[in-house]
């Protein structure tokens, strides 16, 4: 009787502390939220409403598939490039993990991004796009959402040109990719 407790006990710790380092994007863009390295931004789906936002019926459907909006980017200041260097390989070594399917990557070994997302192709949860340049910073923009839809996402496009989504809780991202 003893024994098995001792196994059983032996056992939960050993789950514990394998579990506990395998990191997940979430637990990377909490732990960076108190760190003025980084620039964060966090929008609930509500807010990228404006109230003049004239959304077809069918455009109203689609935002209701997306719940938040993190983004976390890393502007490289002051000859920071090895910090960078180590975020970066951080996020690499996260976004790897084979939950993380790629839908596009482009770019080249100093500058590039990749498109992945969490789900099933025609049901994504998660969203994500990595985007990297070793001059300039990296930045991670993180969708959720219930059973979002790519095509869907390219038809809610139009209506941010048309203005009828409000982005510029998001314009502090542009500024560490400028020229």
């Amino acid at each position: 009787m003893a024994l098995t407790k001792y196994l059983l006990v032996t056992v939960l710790a050993l789950t514990a502390l394998i579990s506990c380092d395998n990191p997940s994007l979430q637990k990377y863009l909490v732990d960076k939220q108190d760190d003025d390295k980084f620039l964060k931004i966090d929008v609930a789906a509500s807010l990228l409403q404006t109230n003049s936002s004239n959304f077809s019926p069918e455009e109203k459907e689609i935002l209701n598939t997306i719940k938040k909006v993190n983004v976390v980017a890393y502007p490289i200041k002051d000859g920071d490039s090895l910090d960078y260097q180590v975020e970066k390989e951080k996020l690499a070594g996260i976004l790897s993990d084979e939950k993380y399917k790629t839908l596009i990557k482009m770019g080249s070994p100093t500058k590039g991004a990749t498109l992945k997302y969490t789900g099933e192709e025609d049901a994504i949860n998660e969203l994500i796009i990595f985007a990297s340049d070793n001059e300039r910073g990296f930045a991670v923009l993180r969708v959720l959402g219930d059973k979002m839809r790519p095509d869907q996402m390219v038809k809610l496009m139009k209506s941010v040109e048309r203005g009828d989504m409000d982005v510029s809780q998001l314009n502090g991202l542009g500024e560490i990719f400028k020229d």
